[in-house]
């Protein structure tokens, strides 16, 4: 799991040719929801070491987050192989982190 947030903004066709399962979670670092999220994130993540989490800086005029139609964060983009599968907006429960989770890793993909 990141724990910081990347100014680094990847392109669209870069998460769309992930391998495999992957969340991208866009946020900011002094966002209080964000914040509020990052100790439910981090526990459902414990029991998915193999899946891949992306950490975007969110904001005006970045491309990503609007490809993706981010508007509130934090917003959690779980990918399968670089399809979206689902996605959790100010998740407030780490049950609802792990089921999304579950969503994308088949027994292929399960730690």
């Amino acid at each position: 799991m990141d724990n910081v947030y990347s100014a680094r903004e990847p392109g669209r066709a870069e998460i769309d040719s992930l391998e495999g399962p992957a969340v991208v979670e866009f946020g900011a670092t002094w966002c209080g929801y964000c914040r509020v999220a990052q100790p439910l994130i981090a526990s459902a993540f414990s029991g998915f070491p193999l899946v891949r989490h992306i950490k975007i800086e969110d904001g005006k005029a970045r491309r990503l987050g609007r490809s993706f139609g981010v508007k509130l964060w934090p917003t959690l983009i779980f990918l399968n192989h670089g399809k979206e599968v689902t996605r959790l907006v100010r998740p407030t429960d780490a049950g609802a982190i792990n089921s999304a989770l579950g969503s994308i890793t088949g027994p292929c993909n399960a730690p």
